[in-house]
């Protein structure tokens, strides 16, 4: 295949996205879910089978008008051709026997398509547009079921939200076209990038795009207080809920990562995603650890990581934000779509002989408290292994990322340290260096898939640099107090306010439905009579 007949696949593919779920939506027949599943499998095909050279080839095509033909691009739209052909597959035999069927796979595939769209497009109109159709194609998708009360309050906090974060790029497109002279986004990223170089300052104009933009990949990743909407949007099916989190919620990582060169010349915009996302990050990892529900807990795990994830790019990690965006995407996409398992598992636990004694056992023993000799010799070793690996690799920028390898490390090594049959130091050292060494790695092979843009990292020990430390430490000591000292009454205050969400969600959601009331739909008389059954009438 000759390379034009290549450089017309980042159009293909949405295409017959859309084309499919326009075909589909409009038949009632039993074969819908077969027939959107052989066709995601032939667009994994063609994109498998032309990603290498298409991938390889990618300098040939940087000045497309329509098409933005990069390495992050290619990428992407190999992450969304992977997701939609494992989501349709999954939702063959979930979704079966439900109404509407058409409905679901019409709405999946224009989701699909449009994120393919933004992932791949080299126009500010077309982005807009693509962000656009995500927004409202997932709204079908999350009303699926219109007869959950939560489910459509959910929805509608979504829809006011991704209004307003897509005025936001709206406003901030204009400035920048009125800035740069240009509707094409490589023209506005070289420009900036090459005014960088030149000494010349941002302007004002694209100063306060940088601040929309990051306020709209702020909203895009449900970071507090935009966050409830993502918790409560569980009451959607299984695979929409891991579209979701899997890769929707992304796009805030790929907005900032598309324009690095203006988002990271404005200190105002880099500190704004600092206070915010690094707070929220604190704040929904700690909330994560009261919740009981599987899925519930995966969307705060969402909301934090998806913090942590934009906190990277504040710290100029910007390998480390395509690393944990890849990384994060697959392991959302497996835990929510596994999530259904999760009773088989525990019931199989329980019937273990084995398994029964230990879990008998665990539940009249105390959970063993650290010594602080184990927490400082698991310190210790964790901080001995990230400078060494640093130093080896010869990593330089923020040290604050690699400060939070050693606080993870530190955990998992008074994990094991407490355990019955605890590791001896030699294997915990070697095992410390080994994950290192991946993690080292794999940052590695991500810095050769981006632009270099070394001149816009932050330096180790800066005020950011100091801030993220600050608060990675505060998360450590937290999750500690939680885990270990949870009698302290201190600490149970605390577990109570984090169970309660720190509240945020329901101011926001007062002021939601005072500035745009929503009718939910009426209970049925099922839950109207559990509810008058188990629940004590407030009526006089």
């Amino acid at each position: 295949m000759s390379l034009i007949a290549l450089s017309f696949l980042p159009i293909f593919i949405p295409f017959m996205l859309f084309l499919g779920g326009y075909s589909l939506g409009r038949e009632n027949s039993q074969s819908i879910a077969l027939k959107a599943s052989r066709l995601s499998l032939v667009l994994l095909i063609i994109f498998l089978t032309t990603f290498p050279v298409s991938y390889f080839f990618t300098d040939a095509w940087q000045s497309s008008a329509l098409i933005r033909h990069t390495a992050l691009n290619q990428i992407m739209l190999g992450l969304v051709t992977v997701m939609g052909w494992v989501l349709i597959s999954f939702s063959r035999h979930y979704m079966a026997g439900q109404a509407n069927l058409n409905r679901y796979y019409r709405w999946l595939m224009f989701t699909l398509a449009s994120v393919a769209i933004t992932v791949t497009t080299n126009h500010l109109v077309v982005f807009w547009l693509g962000w656009l159709g995500i927004s409202l194609s997932l709204n079908n998708l999350l009303t699926f079921y219109a007869d959950r009360p939560r489910a459509i309050l959910a929805a509608h906090k979504k829809f006011m939200l991704a209004r307003v974060a897509e005025l936001s790029l709206l406003a901030a497109f204009v400035l920048l076209y009125q800035q740069y002279d240009s509707l094409y986004i490589n023209t506005i990223i070289d420009t900036a990038a090459a005014q960088f170089d030149a000494g010349v300052p941002l302007h004002w104009q694209a100063q306060v795009a940088a601040c929309l933009i990051a306020l709209a990949a702020l909203i895009k990743c449900a970071q507090l207080p935009f966050h409830g909407w993502l918790i409560q949007v569980v009451e959607s099916p299984t695979p929409v809920s891991s579209l979701l989190h899997a890769g929707v919620i992304n796009l805030g990582g790929y907005l900032l990562l598309l324009f690095t060169p203006v988002v990271a010349q404005s200190s105002i915009a880099i500190w704004l995603l600092l206070l915010v996302a690094g707070l929220s990050t604190l704040a929904s990892a700690l909330i994560m650890t009261t919740r009981i529900s599987v899925k519930v807990r995966l969307a705060w795990s969402t909301c934090a990581q998806m913090g942590l994830m934009l906190l990277e790019f504040a710290l100029g990690l910007y390998e480390l934000v395509l690393l944990h965006l890849l990384a994060h995407s697959f392991y959302k996409a497996y835990s929510f779509l596994n999530s259904g398992n999760a009773v088989n598992d525990a019931i199989r636990l329980r019937l273990s002989s084995a398994a029964k004694t230990s879990f008998q056992q665990a539940q009249t023993s105390n959970t063993v408290v650290p010594n602080a000799q184990t927490w400082l010799m698991a310190f210790s070793i964790s901080l001995a292994v990230v400078i060494a690996i640093r130093s080896l690799f010869g990593f330089d920028g923020a040290f604050s990322a690699w400060w939070l390898f050693a606080l993870a490390l530190t955990v998992l090594i008074v994990q094991w340290r407490t355990c019955e049959h605890s590791p001896s130091i030699i294997y915990t050292i070697i095992m410390g260096g080994f994950l290192c060494v991946i993690y080292a790695a794999l940052k590695q092979v991500m810095h050769y898939v981006l632009p270099s843009y070394s001149t816009l990292t932050v330096q180790a020990f800066s005020l950011a640099d100091i801030w993220a430390m600050i608060l990675f430490s505060l998360l450590f000591v937290l999750s500690a107090l939680l885990h270990y000292q949870v009698r302290w009454r201190a600490v149970r205050r605390l577990s109570i306010t984090l169970f309660a969400g720190l509240y945020l969600d329901e101011w926001l959601t007062r002021l939601v439905l005072k500035f745009w009331p929503v009718t939910l739909p009426a209970r049925t008389k099922q839950q109207h009579h559990a509810k008058s059954t188990h629940q004590p009438s407030l009526k006089p």
